[in-house]
C-alpha cells in the first residue's frame, strides 16, 4: 500500500518564499493555451543563429569538445573576447588588475557577482522599473534592494541613485540598452553615474545584454552602445551572446573587470555552475567575428512600429535599444495595466503588465521579437484599445 506524503513545506528556506514566480513565464503559459494567439511577451529573440556559429559549435561536438572548459572559460574565447573589449570599450586585458570569464548567461555573471560582493544586510540600488531577475538576486543573496524610481522617463541618473546610497551599498546596478523599457542612457549619464560610485567607493556593474541592439541615434561617439566601461575600468561589465546571436538556450555570457573581483566570481563558479557549456563558448569565438547588423536594422524598424502606433494615444518614451517598449495605459481607460493586459489576452495578443517589472501597475512590457505581420496585428488590437 503506498504511503501517503508527507508535508515537509517547513523545510523550505525563508529565500524561496521571498521569491515569486516570474510573470513573464505565466505570461508565456497563458499564452501556450491560445491558439494562434500573438504572443509580444517573451524577449526570445525570432531569427535563427548565424550559421557561422551554429557550424562552430557542430564542428565542437564532433570533434568530442564536449568536456569541462577551465572555469573561467575557453582559452581561446577568452583571448577572443579580450580582443573584442579592446576594440569596443578600450580597456588594455594585458594589464594584470583586469580580467574576464565566461559565465552561464549574464544571469549567472550576476548571481556570481553578488555572491562575491554581498552579505547579508548589504544594499543595491537597481532601477524601477527593471528585468525581474534583478530583485530576485536580493533574496538569492541575503542582500536588500533599494528601487531607484525612474518614471516617467526612465533614466537611471546619478542625481537620482544618489539619494538611495549610504554606508551599506555595495552595488549601483545599471542595465543599459534596458529591460523593460528600452531605454538607452547617455554617454555623459553613464560617466556620472560611473563617477558617483567610484567617489562613494561602490562598484558598479553594467548589465549590457543588449549592447548590440542600440539604435544609430543612441550610439555614442565610437559608433558603439554608450558604456561606463568607456573611460572607467574600475566597474564590472556584463555581457552576453543568447540575445545577439539568437542562442538564448545556450546561457552563455561574460563579466570583465577588476581581477580581484573576477577571481573571486570564478572560485565561486568552481563550486556551483563549474563551467559555462563547452560546445557554446565555441560557438561564441566564431560569434564575436560575425556581423549582426541586418538583424538590427530589421529589429530597429520594428521598434519604429511600435513608436508610431502608440506615439498620438498614450505616453511612450522612444526606445533606443533593446527589444522592448514599456508603454503607458491611459488614465482615462481607467484600469491597470494587469486589467489591460487581462484584456488584451482575450483578444489573442499576449503582452506582460508593468507590475512584474516595477511597484507601479501603469505600464505593460511589449516585446518587438517578433514578425512583422504578427507585429502589425499585435500592434494595431493594442492600439484600439486605447482609442
Amino acid at each position: 500500500m503506498p504511503v501517503p506524503c508527507i508535508a515537509m513545506n517547513h523545510l523550505l528556506s525563508n529565500r524561496v518564499h521571498e521569491i515569486d514566480v516570474s510573470g513573464i513565464r505565466r505570461a508565456f503559459q497563458l499564452g501556450a493555451k491560445l491558439e494562434d494567439p500573438i504572443n509580444l511577451s517573451i524577449g526570445q529573440p525570432d531569427f535563427a543563429v548565424p550559421q557561422s556559429v551554429k557550424r562552430a559549435t557542430i564542428d565542437a561536438i564532433e570533434q568530442d569538445h564536449n568536456g569541462y572548459t577551465l572555469t573561467a572559460g575557453n582559452p581561446l574565447l577568452l583571448d577572443a573576447i579580450r580582443t573584442h573589449l579592446g576594440n569596443d570599450v578600450g580597456w588594455d586585458m594585458e594589464r594584470d588588475d583586469l580580467d574576464v570569464i565566461v559565465t552561464s548567461g549574464t544571469s549567472g555573471a550576476l548571481l556570481l557577482s553578488f555572491m562575491a560582493l554581498l552579505d547579508p544586510g548589504d544594499e543595491v540600488v537597481v532601477a524601477d522599473p527593471y528585468f525581474v531577475v534583478y530583485t530576485a538576486l536580493g533574496p538569492m543573496t541575503n542582500a536588500t534592494i533599494r528601487l531607484c524610481d525612474t518614471y516617467p522617463d526612465f533614466r537611471m541618473t546619478a542625481e537620482r541613485v544618489e539619494p538611495l546610497l549610504n554606508d551599506r551599498t555595495k552595488i549601483v546596478l545599471v542595465n543599459s540598452p534596458a529591460n523593460p523599457t528600452g531605454i538607452v542612457l547617455s554617454k555623459q549619464e553613464l560617466d556620472e553615474l560611473a563617477d558617483l560610485c567610484r567617489s562613494r567607493g561602490i562598484m558598479l556593474i553594467s548589465d549590457e545584454i543588449y549592447d548590440l541592439f542600440t539604435w544609430p541615434d543612441h550610439l555614442d561617439e565610437t559608433g558603439h552602445c554608450p558604456s561606463p566601461a568607456r573611460g572607467h575600468d574600475d566597474m564590472l561589465l556584463i555581457r552576453g551572446f543568447g540575445k545577439t546571436y539568437g542562442c538564448t538556450g545556450w546561457r552563455l555570457g561574460f563579466a570583465a573587470g577588476p581581477s580581484w573581483l573576477i577571481s573571486e566570481m570564478a572560485k565561486l563558479q568552481q563550486y556551483s555552475f563549474v563551467c559555462a557549456p563547452s560546445m557554446a563558448q565555441a560557438g561564441a569565438v566564431a560569434a564575436l567575428h560575425t556581423d549582426m547588423q541586418p538583424i538590427v536594422d530589421r529589429y530597429h524598424a520594428r521598434s519604429r512600429m511600435v513608436v508610431d502606433a502608440f506615439s498620438d494615444v498614450t505616453e511612450l518614451p522612444e526606445p533606443g535599444g533593446a527589444i522592448y517598449a514599456f508603454v503607458e495605459v491611459p488614465e482615462r481607460l481607467g484600469r491597470t495595466a494587469t486589467q489591460f493586459c487581462e484584456e488584451a489576452i482575450n483578444r489573442n495578443v499576449i503582452v506582460i503588465p508593468g507590475s512584474v517589472f516595477s511597484e507601479r501597475d501603469t505600464h505593460f512590457r511589449l516585446s518587438i521579437a517578433a514578425d512583422e505581420g504578427k507585429l502589425a496585428q499585435g500592434l494595431e488590437i493594442l492600439r484600439g484599445m486605447m482609442t
